[in-house]
């Protein structure tokens, strides 16, 4: 039996790929091309009203912009994270004084990644990492299933956020959120909606 070796794929060819930002759009991890998988109504529901509520702050001051599911190629990888958020002063503006319609290539300052059903927590938290390692300042994965936060922060030990909405009167503790940004939320606000 012959085989014929799969020549790997670089980042550069990758992204000259026509089909990456179908949806779902895909990845480049590691030299694999993979897809990410098709969200549900929870994960829908979460990001659209996660990233709005980030945009009505942190956009009216010109402090950040929150971008689902924006390209972000950096550090040999190309993810697209369920919402990226970048602070104002990095994003590349056309003429127009408007966003640039492309991706990014650098690692966003809020990388937020929503686990979808049966999506392997490990490949989104090395995603998560990986955003860290290459300049991000947090990085939130949010689990629906199991209502819990987990934060990351570099060189700080992860922390989990759990929502307990059986007693809303519960006070509890604040996300962390960027510098900058006056949002206050916390896992029960956010699986309350």
């Amino acid at each position: 039996m012959t085989t014929t070796p799969i020549l790997p794929l670089t980042l550069q060819d990758f992204l000259k790929k026509p089909n990456i930002d179908e949806s779902p759009a895909w990845e480049y991890i590691n030299g694999e091309v993979i897809q990410k998988p098709m969200p549900k109504t929870h994960h829908s529901r979460l990001q659209l009203k996660l990233a709005s509520a980030i945009e009505l702050v942190a956009e009216a001051s010109q402090v950040a912009l929150a971008f689902p599911e924006l390209r972000c190629t950096f550090g040999g990888r190309s993810v697209v994270p369920d919402i990226a958020v970048v602070y104002w002063d990095k994003i590349p503006l056309n003429n127009a004084g408007e966003p640039e319609n492309s991706a990014i290539f650098f690692a966003p300052d809020w990388t937020i990644e929503i686990l979808s059903p049966n999506q392997k927590s490990t490949k989104v938290i090395d995603n998560i990492l990986h955003c860290l390692e290459h300049g991000s300042q947090l990085g939130w994965l949010i689990d629906p299933d199991d209502k819990s936060i987990f934060v990351f922060q570099p060189q700080q030990t992860p922390r989990v956020y759990k929502a307990d909405l059986s007693n809303n009167e519960t006070p509890q503790e604040t996300l962390p959120i960027l510098d900058k940004i006056e949002l206050y939320l916390t896992a029960n606000k956010i699986f309350s909606w």
